[in-house]
Parts: structure tokens; sequence; C-alpha cells
């Protein structure tokens, strides 16, 4: 996603900065009401169930627990808000969305989370990108399809993030990559990079928090999170 010249430099150390800030989570959210009413940018981690996202927001922040990982999938049943930055500071919101796709849980729940993360990524005024995470080794799914066509419907700028990249041979990664590419031709939201990531190895974590960086804001004087 860059390269080395002094402005990615820049970009990158602007990233690094942002993400040694403080990083606090606020609440978790179980409807629509629960929404935190403030002015801060969002950035939302979406993506099927068990694609890493947990693992991605603790990596990128450097810390192992704030997000809550696990081995079964379906495992973050809430809209997670953690703010990130200080007051009068630049900041934002990460925000960890319930994983979907997740087929033994129950039709009930299942709609119940897929109704609240879609409203909340259609209605969401706050919100700046959608970070959709993909494993690298499976690929755009056909739930992966149905969300992207849904974010271009809301003009909802979405980037694509390949997780789990340390699973596959850089011949298998070039492929995937321009695999994906071509996908992503017939969608109108989404940003025209790819960020090609591994939480346990670290790769592509430096670009995605100067990514992030750039959509950041300046906190008003006094503010504070989660009002």
């Amino acid at each position: 996603m860059g390269d080395d010249t002094p402005e990615e430099q820049a970009r990158l150390n602007k990233g690094h900065w942002l993400f040694a800030q403080p990083c606090t989570f606020v609440k978790g959210v179980v409807n629509l009401d629960g929404l935190p009413n403030d002015p801060l940018p969002e950035i939302a981690f979406a993506g099927r169930s068990n694609v890493g996202k947990s693992s991605l927001v603790n990596a990128m922040t450097g810390r192992k627990t704030l997000a809550r990982t696990s081995n079964t999938p379906g495992r973050t049943q809430e809209v997670n808000y953690f703010t990130l930055g200080q007051p009068g500071r630049e900041g934002l919101f990460l925000v960890d969305l319930p994983g979907y796709g997740y087929a033994r849980e129950s039709k009930d729940r299942i709609a119940s989370w897929t109704d609240l993360v879609m409203t909340y990524l259609q209605g969401r005024a706050t919100l700046r990108r959608v970070l959709l995470l993909i494993d690298a080794r499976h690929g755009i799914k056909k739930n992966d399809e149905e969300v992207m066509a849904m974010l271009d419907k809301a003009a909802v700028s979405y980037l694509i993030v390949l997780t789990k990249a340390d699973k596959l041979k850089k011949g298998q990664i070039e492929k995937r990559l321009e695999a994906t590419k071509a996908q992503l031709r017939k969608h109108v939201a989404a940003f025209p990079e790819i960020a090609v990531t591994s939480s346990e190895k670290g790769t592509g974590i430096p670009e995605l928090r100067a990514h992030i960086a750039e959509l950041a804001e300046l906190a008003p004087m006094g503010y504070k999170a989660g009002t």
C-alpha cells in the first residue's frame, strides 16, 4: 500500500503516533439506541466470523487483550466501541462489528446480529471507512459480496483487508490479490487499494495504521468519549 518516499514515511510516522495514543474500550452496543452520540469519526472493522477482526484490532493497537479473541466463530456479539487518541488531539473511534455468516448460531440470533450490523453500516453519519476483512486463504465469499453491494448502494467507502497472509506463499498471495482486484472493479464504493496483513507476523500493520490516521480528526477540547 505504499513506497519509500518521504511522503510515505511521513504517513507511516503519523500512523505510528496515532496508534501509540491511549486506546480504551468505551462500550458494547446491542441495539441502535445504544450507539454513541459523538462527533469523532468512526472506522469499522467488518467481516465474516473468524476472519480475524479482533486479532487485527489488537495487532494495530499493540495490545494483546484489547479486543477479545476466540477460536469460536461468532464470539463478538456486540458492536464494540474503542476510542483512540486523547481530548484535544487527533482521535477516532475503532468499531469492532459482530462477524457475519456463522451458521451454527440460531437463525434468530443471526438475523438480529445481521440487522444491527447492516443498519449501522448504512446509516451512521460519522462512519468514515469500513475495513472489510477477507481471509486471504479463501477470498471474497458470497456474503462478502452481499455486504459490498450494500455498501456500494449506501455510498459507504470501504477498504478490503486480506487477513492471515502468513498462511499463504508469496505466489499464492499475488494470485489472491489479482483475483480480488478483478472482483473490486464492479464495486463503486471500494477503495482502489487492497491491504495485505498478518496479525501474527505484523505484515501490513504500519501501512494500515497510516491509512486510518489520514481519517482522524482533531477532537474538541474537553471532549469525553461515550457521551
